[in-house]
C-alpha cells in the first residue's frame, strides 16, 4: 500500500500546505480520501493524475474536504472519462445534489454514483474499510485500512479513535494548532499525547495543520512526546510513505 499526502492543511491554507486530501493506492486500485481546495493540482503532480481517481471518499462535508469534487468530476468529463463514485457519510447524497444544483451543466456529463456509509466495515475502491465516528463540529468518519493505514479525518483527540487505530502500521491525525489555541473540534498536541499514551501504533503523522503550527513543529513534537514515546512526523504535501 501506497499512501500519498496531496493536502496536508486546513481552511487556511498555505503556499505550502494545500486542503486536505490523501491518495491511497493498493494492487492498482487508487482512491482518494477527502478532495479539498488544491487537491486536484497535487494529483497531477504526484504522477498519478485525475484521470487515474475514480472514486473519491469523504470524511465530511466542510469546505475544505470537498471544495475540489466538482474541479474533478469536470475534469473527469473533459478527460473523456465516463464514472465516478463518491462514498461518505449520511448527507453525502444531499451535498452532491445541491452542489449540481450550482453547476447545472455538469449534470449527466459522468455516470455519477453516490453511496452513503456508516459506522462499520464496508468495501470501497476494491479496498477493505472500518469507519469510525469522531468528535468533530458536524458528522465526520475516521477511516481505517486494514491493519496498515488509519486516517482520522478532522477530530479531538479520544480514547475510542486512538483504540480504532491500535494496531495500525500508519496514522494520519490531525492536529490543527499548537497548545496555546483554545480550540474544540481539533486537538492540540498536549491532548493528543495524552491520548495516545500506551497505543501501539507504528508511525503517526500529524496532518491537517493551520499556519499557527508554522515554526512551532519542534515544540509541539515535544509537547507529544512528554506523554507519548512513539514515532511522530509531520505530514508534508506530496510526502509518500509506503506500507507492506
Amino acid at each position: 500500500m501506497r499512501v500519498t499526502f496531496l493536502g496536508t492543511g486546513s481552511a487556511m491554507p498555505t503556499g505550502e500546505r494545500f486542503q486536505t486530501g490523501i491518495l491511497v493506492q493498493e494492487s492498482g486500485r487508487s482512491l482518494l480520501v477527502d478532495c479539498g481546495s488544491g487537491v486536484l493540482h497535487r494529483l497531477q503532480q504526484s504522477g498519478v493524475g485525475y484521470e487515474h481517481v475514480s472514486t473519491v471518499l469523504l470524511t465530511h462535508h466542510h469546505l475544505d474536504h470537498v471544495a475540489d469534487l466538482l474541479p474533478l468530476m469536470k475534469a473527469r468529463w473533459l478527460a473523456g472519462e465516463e464514472h465516478l463514485e463518491v462514498v461518505g457519510p449520511q448527507g453525502t447524497k444531499a451535498l452532491v445534489d445541491d452542489l449540481l444544483e450550482v453547476y447545472d451543466y455538469l449534470r449527466g456529463r459522468l455516470d455519477l454514483r453516490i453511496r452513503e456509509v456508516v459506522p462499520g466495515e464496508f468495501e470501497v475502491a476494491g479496498l477493505s474499510v472500518s469507519a469510525y465516528e469522531t468528535r468533530h463540529s458536524v458528522p465526520c468518519l475516521a477511516y481505517r485500512f486494514d491493519d496498515r493505514f488509519t486516517f482520522s479525518g478532522d477530530s479531538e483527540a479520544f480514547a475510542g479513535l486512538v483504540g480504532f487505530a491500535e494496531g495500525s502500521a500508519v496514522l494520519a491525525h490531525d492536529c490543527s494548532f499548537p497548545d496555546d489555541v483554545d480550540v474544540s473540534n481539533h486537538p492540540t498536541p498536549e491532548q493528543l499525547g495524552r491520548e495516545l499514551a500506551g497505543a501501539e501504533i507504528g508511525r503517526i503523522y500529524l496532518t491537517h495543520l493551520y499556519p499557527h503550527t508554522s515554526g512551532r513543529h519542534e515544540e509541539m513534537l515535544e509537547s507529544i512526546a512528554a506523554h507519548y514515546d512513539g514515532d511522530v512526523r509531520f505530514a508534508e504535501d506530496l510526502k509518500t510513505v509506503s506500507i507492506e
